[in-house]
């Protein structure tokens, strides 16, 4: 239960920005110094001296990436193109694409996965907006069969109508899809009957699983298995326990990461932590009964983008550390970041550091690859693919 003291913390930090138009509030197109060419070496917190290697340079505002069995990384862009890492180099755009695939300031091609049975099957699924004559975009799911060069046999699995900009995908160990889906405007993310604003489950055909909690209600679609969301950012597994943790993107504050449960309701727009780009806060209150609360939260905002949760031993000293992305601070343009949060026994935060201040990047996403070395997307239109790794 959130108190008077917590809105009255939150309100003396919170960063006010003055009326205006949001896109000049969020600052698009401020340039950012070039990464150097060499490695970059840190001494962080814990007593991890890490370096940070720029793998390959020219990505379009990448927005997701996958590990393929042989080590190479498919790597989505945002303007609508697929590309491929391998053996050093990246490679042309992938043929196969959709031909449909709208891509403006908050809409374009986002999350790539794979099957869990992909050495088999092939099967990669990808999340994106299609364009529609005399309408707005909406947001799809596709899957087609990659054969190391091109993509094949691209069919619909999921339209989630409602829904037009952002959406990251997870296999559970369920062995269930979850689609998460942007649902900023009015109250449509608290609407049974619209697919927005949602983390629905799936089969892998997209058909609605028989025990999600919503089946057989008047007036939900059965796909639906948590509300009340507003830019979900990020889906991951939590190793150890295997609940799927989700980040979200607040308003100007208000950014969260949250625990999903099954019907969960995690308030929006009803409760929220942040302000609106004008300067109120958006909305006035921070709990409600009967909708969950965030595990972590942001004010200022980071502009909180893709996450993971560090598992290996080569950065042994990060082991069971949330990492999040962040491609602003407190709406200030250049100031993206990679926080690293700590956790006790009870997954209660006990501190957080932030990292690579001093590139000014806007990061995208970050995923721990099969070598246990973290792997990090820059959200620029020169953007790049980063690895970290220890400074031995």
């Amino acid at each position: 239960m959130k108190s008077n003291l917590l809105r009255i913390a939150i309100v003396a930090v919170a960063v006010t920005v003055a009326a205006a138009p949001a896109a000049a509030q969020r600052g698009r197109g401020i340039p950012v110094p070039p990464l150097p060419d060499g490695p970059i070496e840190y001494r962080t917190g814990d007593g991890m001296a890490i370096r940070v290697v720029v793998l390959t340079r020219g990505l379009e505002n990448p927005w997701s990436l996958a590990f393929l069995p042989d080590d190479s990384i498919l790597i989505t862009e945002r303007p609508g193109r697929l590309r491929l890492f391998r053996d050093g180099e990246l490679s042309d755009p992938i043929p196969g694409l959709p031909d449909d695939i709208e891509a403006n300031f908050i809409s374009g091609l986002f999350d790539v996965k794979l099957h869990p049975d992909f050495a088999q099957n092939r099967l990669v699924y990808l999340t994106y907006n299609r364009g529609r004559e005399g309408g707005g975009p909406v947001t799809v799911m596709v899957r087609g069969v990659f054969d190391g060069t091109s993509l094949t046999d691209v069919e619909d699995v999921f339209v989630a109508e409602g829904a037009t900009s952002v959406s990251r995908l997870l296999f559970g160990r369920d062995g269930k899809l979850y689609m998460s889906t942007y649902g900023e405007r009015d109250e449509i993310a608290q609407d049974g009957m619209n697919y927005a604003g949602k983390i629905l489950r799936l089969n892998d055909d997209g058909s609605a699983p028989d025990d999600n909690p919503f089946v057989g209600r008047t007036r939900w679609h059965p796909e639906i298995y948590t509300v009340g969301h507003r830019t979900p950012e990020s889906l991951v597994i939590h190793e150890p326990t295997g609940q799927i943790w989700e980040s979200e993107m607040g308003p100007n504050g208000g950014d969260e990461v949250n625990v999903i449960v099954a019907g969960g309701n995690y308030g929006w727009p009803y409760v929220s932590l942040g302000r609106s780009y004008a300067g109120p806060f958006q909305p006035d209150k921070f709990h409600r009964e009967g909708m969950i609360d965030p595990v972590v939260s942001w004010v200022p905002s980071i502009s909180a983008t893709g996450m993971t949760f560090y598992t290996g031993d080569r950065l042994a000293a990060w082991n069971g550390n949330l990492f999040v992305g962040g491609v602003r601070y407190g709406e200030i343009p250049g100031t993206g970041r990679l926080q690293r949060i700590v956790f006790n026994e009870n997954m209660e935060e006990l501190r957080r550091e932030s990292l690579f201040e001093d590139l000014r990047v806007r990061i995208r996403d970050v995923r721990q690859g099969p070598d246990e070395l973290l792997y990090v997307i820059t959200d620029e239109t020169d953007g790049a693919l980063l690895r970290i790794e220890p400074l031995e």
